[in-house]
């Protein structure tokens, strides 16, 4: 591991489980974990970081692979975006893999992993409104063998933060077995960071439309008020077509209530949006409106 930071890490561990991961954490409170490194290492290099000391989750076999549980997948939070991307994970959640697959150039998917990008909580992280529109729960490990669970939502929000010693051990998301999409708008052709993305899932069984728009906010916004609207003009009991005007009208409703027009000026006059603000309101009701359409064909 080379690093341009004039001190590197004094101590690195290498555990080769998920609990002795969460023991050199307690014994370490100053310790940082590392996965992947695409974004500590940037942080180290950049002069942002100066762990004292890492605990290397490379070696834990248990997180790097997923398993079938109780109607859901439960992805190890060592599973990087290139494995997330092949055919087989594309063909049991397509969004994630799709998102896995956007996540930037082959170094960092080959190295970048799930849970780093869930702990990082980049709003350009591109799996994360995959993971808040699919309503998936993090499986987080504790000191003594504690396991417990909270939804991604809450920890991304900050309502449910990481204790000391704990680390996220696995992601637990439905297999809805319905279509689901993930879109991404950039800055410049191929790969790159997100000036939005927006994922979208149908739920059939719960006759639900999900969705959740990445990089325009700290975390990814549910349009809770646009999902019901549409939900309510499917036909979820014959081919769920909608007319071309409902998927534009969505875009919009999308695009309205996650970026909002401010506060008007006076009484009598409305303020307007600056022309970058407007331009990314219509990037993201383009998005939604073909996320929908790309859903419902």
């Amino acid at each position: 591991m080379t690093t341009h930071a004039p001190q590197a890490a004094q101590f690195v561990t290498l555990p080769a489980s998920l609990d002795e991961a969460v023991a050199a954490l307690t014994a370490m409170p100053a310790a940082v974990p590392v996965a992947g490194g695409t974004d500590l290492m940037a942080s180290v290099n950049s002069g942002q970081l100066r762990p004292a000391a890492l605990v290397g989750l490379g070696r834990i076999s248990e997180i790097r692979g997923w398993q079938y549980q109780d109607g859901n997948a439960l992805l190890g939070a060592g599973l990087t975006h290139a494995r997330m991307g092949r055919p087989d994970f594309a063909a049991l959640i397509p969004a994630l893999a799709a998102a896995a697959r956007a996540a930037g150039p082959p170094q960092i998917r080959n190295a970048g992993t799930l849970g780093g990008n869930i702990v990082t909580a980049a709003p350009t992280g591109d799996t994360l409104p995959v993971l808040a529109a699919m309503e998936a729960t993090l499986v987080i490990a504790g000191p003594g063998g504690v396991r417990r669970e909270t939804p991604v939502s809450h920890l991304l929000a900050g309502r449910d933060l990481l204790g000391a010693g704990e680390l996220i051990g696995f992601v637990r998301v439905p297999l809805l077995h319905a279509p689901q999409v993930f879109f991404k708008a950039t800055g410049r052709t191929g790969p790159g960071r997100a000036t939005a993305s927006l994922a979208l899932v149908l739920d059939p069984a719960r006759r639900e439309v999900r969705c959740a728009v990445g990089a325009i906010a700290p975390m990814p916004l549910r349009p809770l008020e646009a999902e019901r609207w549409i939900a309510s003009l499917i036909d979820w009991d014959a081919d769920r077509k909608l007319a071309p005007d409902a998927c534009a009208a969505f875009g919009e409703y999308v695009a309205a209530a996650c970026i909002p027009d401010p506060a008007p000026v006076n009484e009598t006059e409305a303020a307007a949006l600056p022309p970058a603000v407007l331009h990314l309101r219509r990037t993201v009701a383009a998005l939604a409106r073909r996320a929908l359409g790309r859903a419902l064909a």
